[in-house]
């Protein structure tokens, strides 16, 4: 029961609800056995060209995860500077990255990843954002953390994009996606959880992590 109250702060922290009006989750998935992630040594990675909205990210989930009992740490402040997260990776970066992981214990990760943000201009909500997909028809390289983290579309969005109807407003919209793996698992099945969020024109993307996170734990309460 612990463990699954735990998963629940988990899924809470990476799928922000629908009723907040500028935020649709477009698609969600997790395994059976995600919950087992819950008792591993998570790294929360968010992979952003923004420091600050980085730092405020993996601190808010970092944080909340730690209050419910797990054991997590924000990637900024644990990784080397030579492990650049926003740099496509070479042989040489895959394999110092994943000595990193293991030989700092880490047997869990939870990344969240910018996958775009689109200026459109129009007149109502809908269309501008990506559809999401159901974990069936996800590329195979989301089956494992490596094959996803070091994958070049983890740097851009592979949605289909819904062109917008309309051309009076201005406005910016984020497109989020979050997964988390547990690396205890055996190839194949360490992919326990992928939530995909868009985040239409947020004043402040960075300060946006913490506003949302605090409705979710106030309505868990």
């Amino acid at each position: 029961m612990k463990t699954t109250l735990k998963f629940v702060g988990l899924l809470a922290l990476i799928v922000v609800i629908n009723n907040c009006s500028n935020v649709k989750v477009l698609a969600s998935w997790k395994a059976d056995y995600a919950t087992d992630v819950l008792d591993n040594n998570i790294l929360v990675i968010t992979r952003t060209e923004n420091t600050q909205a980085r730092v405020d990210f993996e601190n808010e989930i970092s944080n909340r995860l730690n209050e419910r009992g797990t054991n997590a740490s924000p990637s900024f402040t644990v990784l080397p500077e030579t492990l650049n997260i926003m740099e496509k990776q070479t042989d040489k970066s895959k394999q110092a990255f994943k000595q990193f992981i293991e030989s700092k214990g880490f047997d869990g990760v939870v990344l969240s990843v910018v996958k775009d943000q689109i200026e459109t201009t129009k007149t109502y909500t809908d269309g501008g954002y990506y559809a999401g997909a159901t974990v069936p028809f996800y590329p195979g390289y989301y089956n494992g953390f490596y094959s996803y983290y070091y994958h070049p579309m983890t740097y851009a969005s592979t949605g289909t994009y819904v062109e917008p109807t309309s051309t009076t407003t201005t406005y910016r919209t984020y497109v989020l996606e979050t997964v988390a793996y547990d690396l205890t698992k055996e190839e194949g099945k360490r992919l326990v959880s992928v939530v995909t969020t868009k985040i239409e024109n947020p004043q402040d993307i960075s300060k946006y992590a913490k506003k949302y996170t605090e409705k979710i734990i106030k309505a868990l309460k």
